[in-house]
């Protein structure tokens, strides 16, 4: 048996905030949608366009509190072809929330708190 990575989900508060943010700060795309038949929740998976591996962001109509992340530090990390313009733009947008310079690394934070580590390809 072999398994491939297909997908990440998380839960957001709000789903439009969320997908200009995965756009502005890591160029995600929108490329599916899902919606409850009955409005009660939504799903939106976001690509980079290269890999085939996508984001699931789920919005729950009834949950508009912030969700409760725990101290657990799992994260996504991705990749950036051009790290110090990547660097540059995340530290205007005010999303660094962790930095490692001895190790080059850093990582950002969605409206929601989940964080990508940023690495550049080598």
């Amino acid at each position: 048996m072999k398994a491939i990575f297909n997908h990440c989900n998380i839960n957001v508060t709000d789903l439009k905030k969320s997908i200009a943010f995965y756009k502005e700060a890591l160029g995600l795309e929108v490329v599916k949608e899902k919606e409850a038949s009955d409005g009660s929740f939504k799903l939106v998976y976001l690509s980079d366009g290269v890999s085939p591996f996508s984001l699931e962001l789920t919005w729950l109509k009834d949950h508009s509190q912030a969700y409760e992340l725990g101290e657990n530090e799992s994260h996504i990390c991705l990749t950036v072809d051009d790290y110090k313009k990547a660097h540059q733009l995340h530290q205007e947008m005010g999303c660094i929330c962790f930095e490692n310079e001895a190790m080059g690394l850093y990582f950002i934070h969605d409206p929601d708190d989940y964080w990508f580590e940023i690495i550049p390809s080598k």
